[in-house]
């Protein structure tokens, strides 16, 4: 039942912040245009709900130069590559906006697990323990309040099976505030991976641009 209620939630609040952030939507994609060429978005293959394939969508933050099949956290000067928009964007998670666009698809929801690459075999092998794969992958989660970046692939695997196995609105609730303050204080933030505690060989992950 409340998995309707869920869907009806993020189609509303998906429409809804489009509309109020429609001004900084727009200013975004102005400035990303004048700061580098290239895109606005970058679109990154991803786990969707029951390991089914999908686009996330973000805000470029790199140059169109940089290597495109390297994690920026082995990149030996990730700093070359991201534009001067880019640092302001990645520090304030506004290059996540455009997964509005997602949301309002059904390919994801406003909260769930953080939908892996379609390589991190390790973290989608994990979350087959716990069902996590099995519900649409969310904007942030139970794992994104819960340490973000600096979490192990067991460990986020395990909160986010922890969501799964709770999933209700109250649950929703503390992951929505819980991510405000997470983004406002910065925690647990690892520039450009999955974090400095993931196993770097299992990841793989192409580059945010």
């Amino acid at each position: 039942m409340y998995t309707k209620i869920k869907r009806l939630m993020d189609i509303i609040l998906s429409l809804l912040g489009t509309i109020i952030l429609s001004p900084i939507l727009i200013t975004l994609i102005i400035a990303i245009k004048i700061d580098s060429r290239g895109p606005v978005l970058f679109k990154q293959k991803r786990i969707g709900i029951n390991k089914t394939y999908f686009k996330i969508l973000k805000f470029r933050t790199m140059r169109i130069d940089a290597p495109k099949d390297t994690p920026t956290h082995l990149l030996s000067n990730p700093d070359q590559y991201i534009t001067k928009v880019g640092k302001f964007l990645r520090k304030t998670s506004l290059d996540e906006l455009p997964q509005i666009l997602n949301i309002l698809l059904g390919e994801m929801s406003i909260i769930g697990p953080r939908p892996a690459l379609w390589n991190q075999y390790n973290l989608i092998s994990e979350r087959d323990k716990y069902g996590a794969n099995n519900v649409l992958p969310g904007l942030t989660g139970w794992a994104q309040i819960n340490g973000r970046d600096e979490l192990p692939i067991e460990i986020k695997a395990k909160l986010d099976g922890e969501y799964v196995q709770n999933i209700s609105l109250i649950m929703d609730m503390k992951c929505f505030f819980g991510t405000v303050i997470s983004v406002v204080k910065r925690d647990g933030v690892v520039e450009g991976g999955t974090g400095v505690k993931d196993e770097l060989a299992s990841s793989k992950e192409s580059i945010s641009k």
